[in-house]
């Protein structure tokens, strides 16, 4: 039986929903325990409504507000008394059947703690991603050192189901008060402990990624430096907590997940901040990694450890903009090239970060460019060398992907073929092709976005070599070759396609279709330009 601990703070429009996903999973939730942490608007209310409605549903009301989501856990822990307990936060769901999975997986292989995949769904689109995919694809039981270091990469509290009898045993809570990323001290206590882990292979847990939220929840608000702070301060606590239990193998393994994933993941946002952002996150990041050894940095993926060298090399918080591109989704590593294939290096003046593996990784591992110009009727693309592992495969075609956003496989495709030549002083090897593009065809096939039918347009390429090597990433615009057009169209009158690019630096294209939706966009621009201007 599983009591699931609900924490809430000034949530009252989607609390119910997630008090009621835990209700629904039936009788093998004994308990809801939700705890309200002294919220400011109507949740303590909608709290108690609801439990007078079930009794299954219990409402702790803190005196005052704790500042973090570690002690309202704590609290729930405290109150709950069933033998496993499991944490949802007031703005996620459990999908059916969580709950009945889990602990059917922890009382099977009498394991402390069992976990299964979350999925992150944005909204308003509704598109899944799932979390840390490769950990979770079969049933498991986990026990070994060496089976259990990979989970230290899922530093989720939520999508697992905890014995409480081992945690009261370990004396393992979250930290109080205003700690934030509460759940990387939590889970590193969890698996300092060195548990039986049980694995299910079922979405057990939806996190739900409002982008367009007033309140940004904490992973997604980093555009201060200070979240950047809190994270690096709970990444030292969780290999600090491995390292006092002994668990040197786990601390080795929690700073290479942070280059992998962490470093990563704020530096491809570097590109949308100011330089006062960069310098100050370039000065703490350069003290956190200063923490690092060798084998730890060399054990990180090609982006995530050559990334980590030039931090630590860099006197000072330059060609950052290039490390943003680096670590992109997808990455790509833009000139200048200094050393040779075998012995690449950051630049001439940082010949100490190492580029280690250009000349070893296939193709699909290399932040390789594409570059590109949409025109209205067709595309050109440039593939780019990086140090001459292009010119040793021959790239001879690429297959360009139309995706609409939210998607996942193109719904159009073209073909290129590529000729071989060099840029314009001759040093530098190309191979460029063009193909017609009938933007017209694409509208029916996207999702329309919001009521003013607005569609959004990514693209993917794979590139095709003469030695069988392929690559995919997506198409880099060519800078000062963007625009807006408006095109003809027989079957909507007019169709209104504006290029841009997304964040990690990607080719993107908006279209509206119609003179009524085209009409709404230009109006509700037009309003934005009049009140930034008051």
């Amino acid at each position: 039986m599983l009591s699931v601990v609900v924490i809430a703070y000034n949530d009252e429009e989607l609390v119910g929903e997630a008090i009621r996903s835990a209700l629904d999973q039936g009788p093998v939730v004994a308990e809801v325990v939700a705890v309200d942490d002294r919220s400011g608007d109507g949740t303590a209310g909608v709290l108690d409504e609801l439990a007078a409605l079930h009794p299954r549903l219990r409402v702790v009301h803190r005196a005052e507000n704790s500042g973090g989501c570690g002690t309202p856990r704590n609290d729930g822990i405290a109150a709950a008394t069933a033998p496993y307990v499991m944490f949802l936060d007031s703005d996620d769901v459990l999908p059916p059947g969580a709950a009945e999975a889990l602990v059917a997986a922890a009382e099977r292989h009498r394991a402390p703690v069992a976990v299964g995949v979350c999925v992150r769904r944005e909204l308003p689109e509704g598109r899944d991603v799932r979390w840390q995919p490769a950990l979770y694809r079969e049933p498991a039981v986990l026990e070994t050192p060496e089976e259990l270091r990979p989970l230290v990469h899922d530093t989720l509290c939520v999508n697992k189901v905890y014995d409480r009898a081992f945690l009261d045993a370990h004396g393992i809570r979250f930290p109080d008060g205003r700690f934030v990323y509460e759940d990387f001290l939590f889970t590193a206590r969890v698996y300092a402990a060195a548990p039986r882990v049980a694995v299910v292979p079922d979405t057990v847990y939806v996190w739900h990624v409002r982008r367009s939220a007033a309140q940004l929840s904490i992973s997604l608000a980093r555009q201060d430096v200070s979240n950047w702070r809190a994270r690096t301060a709970a990444h030292r606590a969780a290999v600090e907590t491995f390292a006092e239990a002994g668990r040197t193998d786990l601390a080795a393994a929690c700073r290479t997940k942070f280059l992998d994933h962490d470093l990563r993941m704020y530096a491809r946002d570097l590109r949308l901040r100011d330089a006062d952002h960069r310098a100050e996150w370039w000065e703490v990041t350069r003290e956190h990694l200063a923490g690092f050894r060798e084998p730890e940095i060399a054990a990180a993926v090609a982006p995530a450890r050559w990334a980590a060298r030039f931090l630590l090399a860099a006197k000072e918080p330059c060609d950052l903009l290039r490390l943003s591109r680096l670590c992109a989704k997808p990455g790509r590593l833009l000139p200048p090239y200094a050393g040779t294939p075998a012995d690449a290096v950051w630049s001439e003046d940082l010949p100490e970060a190492r580029l280690d593996g250009m000349d070893r990784l296939p193709l699909g591992e290399l932040p390789l460019v594409v570059d590109a110009v949409l025109r209205p009727g067709d595309l050109t693309l440039t593939a780019r060398d990086l140090y001459g592992r292009l010119a040793e495969a021959v790239p001879r075609t690429a297959e360009v992907g139309f995706l609409p956003r939210g998607g996942t496989e193109p719904v159009h495709t073209e073909r290129i073929d590529l000729r071989a030549g060099t840029d314009g002083d001759g040093t530098e090897p190309r191979w460029t092709g063009r193909a017609p593009v009938r933007l017209n065809r694409l509208v029916g096939a996207g999702r329309r976005l919001g009521r003013r039918g607005v569609q959004l347009w990514d693209f993917t390429v794979t590139v095709t070599c003469a030695n069988g090597e392929s690559y995919t990433t997506a198409l880099r615009p060519v800078a000062g070759t963007q625009r807006r057009s408006v095109l003809p169209s027989s079957r909507y009158g007019v169709l209104l396609v504006q290029q841009y690019t997304t964040a990690n630096g990607s080719l993107a294209v908006r279209m509206v279709s119609g003179a009524r939706d085209g009409f709404r966009v230009v109006r509700a621009r037009f309003r934005r330009f009049v009140r930034s201007s008051q």
